[in-house]
């Protein structure tokens, strides 16, 4: 059976809405059965789906999952956002840059743009509205700046493409830091030129930051401390080496719990059962997903699919930017129709032999592949990040999606940027 008829045979799963973990199951196992001879029978592929998530570090993934919920629910990013408009909210697009930084330093807690999404729209969405905004570029803000919370660490895709490259998940997390405030930046840039192009409702938006500063500084800053340090603390215990990711991952389980139930006192201890529920919800399907995506990935490699792709774009492009240009848009193509995960452990050994071969360091390619991924979060068809927000205002996905263009295009001259720049990625290394 040839690679093709496999990947015919997978879009077709995709198209008639078989769940992906299914389709990937489907594809592992129709070569052995097509062709007895092959090494990959079922009983390899059901080995390969056990071995794949009898993984040390991909157990930092359902930890990070948690700990997002605990601090949604716990109201961290509300904590979080007040800090940012009491410094900026008075300037020119203020507040939607306040929520910018606010998806950033969430992300930097949650590891998962649709958790980014779903915990800073959900406040911060509303009180945009309240203050004039327009409420479709208020949701399309959100759903786009979620996307950092997968390229600024921790970050669960790092996490998966070093499980599938070999690399060192805690130098991909500090290889994600410029790139994400990056492109934070530029994000913001464009709401500076879209609120002077549209206006503001300037007394509004005094009012609201106004009502913060009457509180001072100090209380402000009180008040957020504690999750302000989240982050500092998650990421502070990985790159002192006072423990691995996945060690910090179960620390920030650990704080976010203590902070929103004795500090804040958001959360009561009969809601921790419900959280643990949403998030078994939560990571249960991408455990699927994984498992068969091991076993997909370990199949095409047997039939030497990354070594025929490497070969024909060696063959076929001749020159490193055209070869890395190709990659991108493939990338970018792959992230709109299928989620990141299965995407991340089938096209790292494909794609990973060709970037080095023209002189790409891995963990630079890695941050470019989450980059690209990340954009995926916001572009139909699939666009999670633009179904969670959808969710939370209620707008048409097409809606969320037209709006939010202008900013896709500040992400995707980001992406050149990081492409072409390698110490974007690499100078913190």
């Amino acid at each position: 059976m040839s690679a093709l008829s496999v990947f015919i045979i997978f879009f077709l799963c995709l198209i008639i809405a078989i769940p992906i973990s299914i389709g990937l199951g489907i594809v592992s196992v129709l070569p052995g059965i097509f062709d007895s001879s092959f090494t990959a029978s079922g009983q390899f592929v059901i080995r390969s789906m056990l071995g794949g998530i009898d993984s040390f570090p991909l157990l930092a993934v359902p930890m990070f999952v948690l700990s997002g919920m605990v601090m949604a629910k716990g109201g961290i990013s509300k904590k979080i956002f007040d800090v940012f408009v009491y410094f900026i909210g008075k300037f020119t697009a203020g507040m939607p840059c306040a929520v910018i930084v606010t998806c950033l330093f969430y992300g930097a807690i949650s590891g998962s743009a649709p958790a980014t999404v779903a915990a800073v729209g959900s406040m911060t969405i509303p009180i945009l509205i309240k203050l004039g905004y327009d409420k479709k570029f208020a949701t399309a803000i959100v759903a786009v700046s979620g996307g950092l919370g997968v390229i600024i660490p921790p970050s669960i895709p790092f996490i998966m493409y070093g499980m599938a490259s070999g690399q060192s998940v805690s130098d991909l997390f500090i290889a994600g830091i410029l790139p994400g405030i990056s492109i934070g930046l530029l994000l913001m840039v464009y709401a500076v030129f879209y609120c002077r192009k549209h206006g503001e409702d300037k007394e509004k938006i005094r009012k609201e930051v106004q009502a913060l500063r009457d509180k001072g500084l100090l209380t402000v800053l009180k008040d957020s401390f504690f999750a302000l340090l989240s982050p500092v603390i998650i990421l502070g215990c990985i790159y002192t080496g006072v423990a691995s990711p996945t060690e910090a991952a179960v620390i920030s389980v650990f704080y976010s719990v203590f902070v929103s139930l004795f500090v804040y006192k958001s959360i009561h201890v009969k809601d921790l059962w419900g959280v643990m529920i949403e998030g078994i919800h939560t990571y249960a399907p991408i455990l699927f997903i994984l498992a068969a995506s091991v076993a997909f990935s370990r199949v095409l490699t047997l039939m030497q699919v990354p070594q025929t792709v490497s070969e024909w774009i060696l063959g076929t492009f001749h020159n490193g930017i055209v070869i890395l240009l190709v990659i991108n848009v493939f990338l970018l193509l792959v992230g709109m129709v299928m989620d990141t995960t299965p995407a991340i452990l089938i096209l790292t050994p494909i794609l990973m032999p060709i970037a080095v071969g023209v002189g790409m360091n891995p963990i630079h390619f890695g941050v470019m592949m989450v980059v690209n991924l990340a954009i995926g979060f916001v572009t139909p068809p699939i666009g999670v990040n633009l179904f969670v927000a959808s969710s939370l205002t209620q707008i048409p996905v097409v809606d969320i999606a037209k709006k939010a263009m202008p900013l896709i295009l500040c992400f995707l001259v980001a992406l050149l940027l990081i492409t072409f720049i390698p110490q974007i990625s690499l100078a913190l290394l």
